[in-house]
């Protein structure tokens, strides 16, 4: 695509990716697990209530649920559906019919996907992070997910990013979760960076919204199914389908 930043300019002091769907090919594990997780608990739900069961869609998702905190995307949808439980602790037990319940329930199913396929990488993403490290630009990774150290010491790339803030910095620190702003904002900070010379690669629309919200020179949006023109609409500066289109050639 046409368009796109030169991250190797000297503009960019640091970039700060999301991990599932720009890193790592997770974010499919993550759409299989929310399927699951949903689609049983609505057919128990309406077969114990008479009422028609709607199952949860890729829409859903990408309404709902993608770049969110674990709960908030658990209370997102079940809102859109007009259901209202309980928030609970995050100590609950998965078989607890609580919001919190209800992510411990998906994270186990996560894991068990996880461990089943096993995680993958995008080997362009992975190009990009290495030409990045080795001019000196400093690279960030933020992501939601309460999983993101195991699935990036799984591939290998835990030593790859100057700071990683995942969904138990964002809780330990009192940070809200995307669509705000503050989880890259925070990234920024600890690698001594202003947004206005840091650019974020997202293919989530929180994401993006985050980006935008905080300011920074280039929100770079990846199109893994959301849409050009959604991601563009939700505060992307520019979508690409690869991150290989960033890499000079």
């Amino acid at each position: 695509m046409t368009g796109v930043p030169n991250l190797f300019s000297g503009e960019v002091e640091a970039v700060i990716f999301d991990l599932d769907g720009v890193i790592t090919d997770t974010a499919s594990v993550h759409s299989k697990a929310w399927t699951d997780l949903f689609n049983e608990y609505l057919s128990n739900r309406t077969q114990a209530e008479g009422s028609a069961f709607v199952p949860f869609t890729e829409d859903d998702y990408l309404a709902y649920v993608d770049g969110k905190p674990r709960y908030e995307g658990v209370r997102s949808f079940l809102e859109s559906r007009g259901i209202d439980l309980p928030y609970g602790t995050p100590d609950d037990s998965p078989d607890d019919e609580t919001v919190c319940g209800l992510g411990n329930r998906k994270n186990g199913l996560f894991r068990k996907t996880l461990a089943e396929v096993g995680p993958q990488v995008f080997t362009t993403s992975v190009e990009l992070l290495n030409l990045l490290r080795d001019a000196g630009i400093g690279t960030g990774c933020v992501s939601s997910s309460k999983n993101c150290r195991f699935v990036l010491e799984s591939v290998g790339l835990l030593g790859h990013f100057d700071d990683i803030l995942d969904g138990n910095d964002a809780a330990a620190r009192g940070l809200t979760g995307k669509p705000a702003p503050d989880t890259y904002l925070d990234c920024a900070n600890r690698l001594g960076v202003n947004p206005d010379v840091a650019a974020m690669v997202e293919d989530a629309l929180s994401g993006v919204a985050s980006g935008a919200a905080g300011g920074f020179l280039h929100v770079i949006g990846v199109d893994r199914g959301a849409g050009v023109e959604a991601l563009l609409e939700g505060g992307a500066t520019v979508v690409v389908a690869d991150l290989g289109e960033l890499i000079p050639r």
